[in-house]
């Protein structure tokens, strides 16, 4: 196989990863001089913010997605190739793919991040992450697929574990994934499985910390937390998940929960690419950039998003690794290659903090702007809206609102389906 990426006179940019900064700096630099490849070995952008409510059946997959060729229609200076990468090769300025070896002049690495099981290798295959849209279809088919079973269940023991549903991560996926499981179990699961006693779930959230949503304000933590134990989530602080075997977590503080169903929020690692110098690399497999992005030790070289660890007098640990980095950083990138096309002065990256909100469950939100924190009625409102802004496509946008009016006024959701791939025998004609 290979690449088939056209020969030009123009410098050639590789982008790898489509996420938020890999799509971002691919927008800004079409209309440059420079012809642009994008390598992802998906063919759509996925909004992940709202994996969880694929996961809990608030929205189908195709409403976060949307296809790369469908943004770059009729565009001829980008080309997509659905490949996965496999290693660099700084030394020939050339990237290693499943398709074929492509040649770069400047190469932009936006791999994004992936689940931390901080080395534990028996919660990675046990647990369930979300960090793709076919682990939070996945989740939801396991979610499903659970009460099913319970239905035909013969021993109470093993109903009891499939009945407790563990969140570890206090963040705001491990926050919003557990108040969208209680309002589940107060609104739709018990109309789909009425021969079920839903006053036997229980639905926990392990933090290691001593509050939730550790990027926000401390007043934000403490709502969240209000907001959970209302909601009957019931929360543990300061406590770790120290194993794991299938059916018995084990928790830091001794205690021990029978469950069949760990979801995975505690923390992600960047994906660090092969044959950059691991020198580079830096906490959570992040590699150093300098104030323009580009990894230390390489001319050509540049890492944006989640990727990237740029060290600040205000971020001395790094950016955080929220979408506003990747974005403002991939915009800043693109200005300094119109830049250097037109041979002007390149600027440094700088983060201006537009805020952070979490979602709880109806009609309950936390949101934190540089000046002001407010929650409640309004801030879900204000959270709604961001994110329907966000997502990529007017029909998105209309079909995310349509679902989540629908579920508001009538206290339901139509996409509980367990949908499972069918895998197809290819045969070899010789």
């Amino acid at each position: 196989m290979k690449a088939n990426i056209p020969e030009v006179k123009n410098k050639r940019i590789v982008v790898v990863g489509g996420g938020f900064a890999g799509l971002t700096i691919c927008l800004k630099l079409l209309h440059t001089n420079y012809q642009i490849v994008l390598l992802d070995k998906h063919n759509y952008h996925m909004f992940q913010p709202l994996f969880y409510q694929v996961a809990t059946a608030g929205l189908e997959p195709s409403a976060i997605s949307f296809p790369y060729r469908k943004v770059f229609q009729s565009l001829n200076n980008i080309h997509i190739r659905k490949t996965v990468v496999e290693k660099i090769d700084p030394d020939q300025n050339r990237v290693i793919t499943s398709i074929g070896e492509i040649d770069y002049d400047y190469l932009i690495l936006a791999t994004g991040a992936t689940t931390n099981f901080f080395g534990n290798n028996e919660l990675q295959k046990l647990t369930h992450p979300m960090k793709s849209v076919s682990e939070a279809l996945g989740l939801r088919n396991t979610i499903l697929q659970t009460f099913e079973n319970i239905l035909i269940s013969e021993y109470p023991d093993e109903q009891e574990g499939m009945m407790n549903f563990v969140v570890v991560g206090g963040g705001p996926t491990g926050v919003e994934t557990s108040g969208s499981l209680a309002e589940m179990k107060k609104y739709i699961l018990p109309k789909d499985y009425p021969e079920i006693d839903f006053n036997r779930m229980n639905i926990y959230l392990v933090e290691a910390s001593p509050r939730l949503l550790n990027g926000m304000t401390t007043k934000s933590g403490e709502k969240a937390y209000e907001y959970l134990m209302r909601m009957g989530v019931k929360v543990w602080l300061n406590t770790a998940v120290s194993d794991y075997n299938g059916n018995i977590v084990s928790l830091s503080n001794g205690m021990k929960l029978k469950t069949d169903n760990i979801i995975w929020a505690a923390g992600v690692k960047a994906n660090f690419m092969e044959g950059i110098s691991t020198a580079t690399m830096t906490r959570g497999n992040r590699m150093k950039v300098d104030q323009y992005n580009k990894v230390e030790g390489y001319s050509n070289i540049y890492a944006l998003g989640d990727l990237a660890y740029m060290e600040t007098d205000k971020y001395p640990n790094g950016h955080p690794q929220v979408a506003q980095v990747a974005i403002q950083s991939a915009r800043n990138v693109a200005k300094n290659f119109s830049s250097l096309e037109k041979g002007k002065p390149q600027k440094p990256f700088k983060y201006k903090n537009l805020g952070s909100m979490a979602t709880v469950g109806r009609n309950l939100a936390v949101v934190d702007l540089p000046f002001v924190h407010f929650h409640g009625f309004f801030a879900w409102w204000v959270w709604m809206f961001v994110h329907l802004m966000s997502i990529l496509g007017i029909k998105n946008k209309v079909m995310t609102f349509i679902n989540w009016s629908w579920s508001y006024f009538t206290y339901d959701q139509s996409l509980r389906l367990i949908i499972k791939a069918k895998n197809v025998e290819k045969r070899i004609i010789k």
